[in-house]
């Protein structure tokens, strides 16, 4: 017997749930109750629960969605791969400063659907980085671990700094992710 989809009016639903979802947690963190959510979305309590059985269920259905999206973004090419590089790490850092519970994720536990996205998400961080590196403006030494670890660290400078300097956390780790010595003609990494 072949599964039916699903009717639009649960379709919707599932949508306002998610939205409320990503800017409630994005503001308050994954804390925020399942009701308020709720509350936030316009449907009742059961409503959510049918959707989402658990907080978890939605803060990685939530976290799926904007990494996501980051990652679509990453996998967009570029013709000048430091400036794509530069350019994502930047957008990437502003998302999640203003997203605490990406933020949270991004250290920690995601869940299946999230580490799915995750994994897309590092792959192309990876691609972005070797292209970096052959162009010659991103030190060679970096392998992506290094490069995951180096961005949660970046994320909390970033958290810690007053309003006035946020953005200076991350313009040195920039730096310093930069290479030193140009790379010479048909050098590879």
């Amino acid at each position: 017997m072949a599964q039916r989809s699903p009717r639009s009016d649960a379709l919707r639903n599932r949508i306002k749930i998610l939205t409320a979802a990503s800017d409630a947690f994005a503001r308050d963190g994954a804390e925020v109750p399942l009701d308020t959510i709720a509350v936030l979305a316009g449907v009742g309590p059961g409503t959510v629960h049918r959707h989402f059985p658990t907080k978890q269920s939605l803060v990685s259905a939530v976290v799926a969605a904007r990494l996501g999206h980051l990652a679509e973004r990453a996998e967009q090419s570029s013709t000048d791969p430091a400036a794509n590089f530069f350019e994502f790490l930047a957008e990437l850092a502003d998302e999640a400063r203003h997203n605490l519970v990406l933020t949270e994720a991004l250290g920690g536990t995601l869940g299946t659907e999230g580490e799915q996205s995750a994994q897309r998400l590092s792959r192309a961080l990876e691609s972005l980085l070797k292209a970096a590196q052959r162009s010659g403006a991103v030190r060679a030494d970096l392998t992506v671990s290094d490069l995951h670890a180096i961005i949660i660290g970046a994320l909390t400078i970033e958290h810690r700094l007053t309003a006035g300097h946020q953005g200076l956390g991350l313009e040195i780790v920039l730096q310093g992710l930069r290479n030193s010595q140009p790379a010479a003609p048909g050098d590879r990494v």
